[in-house]
Order: structure tokens, then sequence, then C-alpha cells
């Protein structure tokens, strides 16, 4: 791997991204959110997150050079998703994936992340070893991703390949030999202790990203594809939960060391009733997209309920956890943006480029809670007729 190369300054500093030649460029930006595992149902919470990088991506790529970064590939050796399909095949060797549905495979993970021990590293290595060489996915997995891709098209998201193989693109020791080289990772396993990033010459603690036999978790899994892709990009978007956000703190860190100009975008989970609830506890089918879809299936039009999802979900109920879910308020959106499609576009409205650069907060990306909640303001000039297609066409 090439060592990356510091961009070029961006709106902060002078001069923009130049091409070889001197001439200006595009900025090259990269989008990459956590994945959600295929072990259950997408949820208000993972619903929440799909909208806001659906938007920030779409209207940046209108701006920028952009990629979207969401390959389940990597994480399937993790612990959760691998040990859940040692589960599955210890615990339900009969299971028919054809019939299985989301609420099904939902309750098959939160009996699996009940076990009173998980399942030790030596039981995931056949798991293991089919992912790296063949990418090979569950079938009850690749079940859950078609469901999935049906709800993309619902709610007219980008479908980044979620049912796509795509192997990381560097191993584990190649990363980490890279990174122990530039003094930002220690490997102790030669002791019985497992490879650490190390970013206390910044002040942060080490962290595991292996275990001591070398099983990599989500962060190792992190690292194998977004190292080699930092010299590609002028500015790189991490977006993640805000429970992860000392692991994408520490990320930004190690990818500032490498050069890379590095954001965060962190987005707290969906209340119910004032409690966050983890998806390994179980969904109500009423508060996952599939209940969502029963729910406003015939709301209104298919741009009304693309749109109104957006609103609620990014505008109404931002980056925090303040609000909880409500559905009636869901629906009102929804009805409410069925109005505001319904107008014609002011003659004095900016063209859709102009209306995006304004909500870029500087950054060669789109602030999706920004956007959103300008096209709900009453004396704002918005081309919302033009932005519809390329926000969720």
């Amino acid at each position: 791997m090439a060592a990356p190369r510091r961009p070029a300054a961006g709106p902060h500093g002078g001069t923009g991204p130049v091409a070889v030649d001197g001439s200006p460029r595009r900025p090259r930006v990269l989008i990459a959110p956590v994945t959600v595992t295929p072990t259950k149902a997408l949820g208000l919470s993972h619903l929440k997150g799909l909208l806001w990088v659906d938007v920030m991506y779409r209207a940046t790529r209108s701006l920028t050079d952009a990629d979207y970064l969401y390959n389940h590939t990597a994480f399937n050796i993790t612990r959760q998703t691998a040990g859940f399909w040692e589960y599955l095949d210890r615990a339900c060797p009969d299971i028919d994936p054809s019939r299985c549905t989301e609420d099904d495979v939902g309750r098959l993970y939160t009996a699996f992340q009940a076990q009173p021990s998980p399942p030790p590293d030596g039981a995931l290595q056949p798991y293991v070893r089919a992912v790296e060489e063949t990418g090979w996915t569950h079938p009850v997995s690749r079940r859950v991703l078609e469901i999935w891709r049906g709800h993309y098209d619902w709610l007219g998201l980008y479908d980044p390949g979620i049912t796509r193989t795509m192997p990381p693109r560097a191993g584990l020791e190649e990363v980490v030999e890279y990174l122990a080289k530039r003094g930002l990772c220690l490997d102790a396993r030669r002791d019985g202790g497992p490879v650490y990033l190390d970013a206390t010459a910044q002040g942060l603690p080490l962290r595991a990203v292996t275990s001591a036999t070398g099983h990599p978790n989500y962060l190792g899994c992190a690292l194998r594809d977004l190292v080699p892709m930092l010299e590609r990009y002028d500015e790189i978007v991490l977006v993640h939960d805000r429970e992860l956000t000392e692991d994408y703190i520490l990320l930004q860190k190690i990818f500032g060391a490498l050069g890379a100009d590095t954001h965060r975008l962190g987005l707290s989970r969906v209340p119910l009733d004032g409690v966050v609830r983890s998806s390994r506890h179980g969904v109500d089918h009423r508060h996952t997209v599939a209940g969502l879809a029963d729910e406003f299936g015939t709301r209104g039009s298919t741009d009304a309920v693309r749109l109104g999802m957006r609103l609620y979900f990014i505008a109404a109920l931002g980056k925090g956890s303040g609000q909880s879910f409500r559905m009636d308020l869901l629906g009102e959106f929804i009805d409410r943006a069925g109005k505001l499609l319904a107008r014609d576009d002011a003659p004095e409205a900016p063209d859709v480029a102009e209306f995006l650069r304004r909500n870029t907060g500087g950054r060669a990306f789109v602030d999706a809670y920004r956007l959103t909640s300008a096209l709900l303001g009453r004396h704002r000039r918005v081309p919302l007729k033009a932005l519809t297609s390329s926000l969720h066409g």
C-alpha cells in the first residue's frame, strides 16, 4: 500500500483540489458508514442512518466525485455475523432460508445473543475461511439482503451493492505491518495479546482491533477496507452510531496521521417511549421498515412517502435522541411532503447545484440535516421539484 498523500487545501484552506496539470478538478469524497449486519430486520435506527447517508451521498455526488462504501463482505468475518451463522448451523440445522422473514431471523438473532457464552474463535474459522476465500454468505443472510433490496426500492435508496461480493482491499497482516511502520499499531500477538491501534501520541488509549488469536473485530475489518483507499480522496466522511464515538474518534485520528482529511458524523439511535433499545433484544414488527411499509405504503404518492421519510428521520429527529419515534408524526410529514411536491418551484429559486452548495457548511460534502431542514422553510426559495429526482429517484 502506498502512503496516503495529504489532499490539497479545501474550502477552508485556499484553493480547492487541482489536477496533475494544475487545473481545478472536482473534489473526491468517500462516504463510509457503519454497515448493518444482515442478521436482523431493519429497524428505526437503521433506517435513520440509511436515510442520512443516502441524502448525503446523492446530494454530494452532484457537486463532487463521491463514492459510497458499504461492504458487507468485509464485515462478515466478525464475531457478530460469523458467530450468528455458526449458531444457525448448530442450533437450527433444518431451517429453510427461502421461507424466512426478517422477523424470523430477528428472533433467531435474539436467541443467539442470549447464549451464555460466545462461540470460540476456532468454531468461527470455517466461516471466516469461506468468506475470505470465496466471499461466501450464509443463505439466511443472503435471504435478508434480498428482502432489504425490496426495502431500498420502496424507499428510493441508492443501492451501493448490498448483495455484491466485495473482498476487502487489503489483508489484515498487510494493514498491521503498514500501520506498525508508522507507529500507529502495536502487535502483541507474540506475547499472547491482540493487535492494538495506537494513537497514544495523540492522547487516546490503545484499542484492540483483533482478539489474541488474531480474529479481527469490526474496527479491524474497517481498516482493511479503508486504509488502502485513503490516498484516493480529498475528504473522508465516517458515519457511525453515537455509541461508537470513541472508536471513530480513534479512526479519525489514525487517518489524520496518515494524511487523510477525515470527518465524522455520529447519529443517535431512535428512542421508543424515551428508551433506546438494541436490535439484539428484539424489534417489534411495527417498528421495522417492513412495518412502516405496511402502515404507510398507500398513504400518498411514492415521492411523498420517500420525501416524508427523509424529512422526518433527518430534519425532525435530527442527529440526537431527544425525540422518541411517533408514528402519527411520521404520517404528518408524509402528508406535508405531498403538499410540498404539489407546489411549483418559485421562478427565482436557485438551481440545484447552487442550492446544494449552500448546504455544505464549507465542506466538500452536503450536510443532510441542513439540506432537509431547508426544504421545510416557508419563505425560502427551494428547487424542490428538481431536487426530488436526484435525492430519491
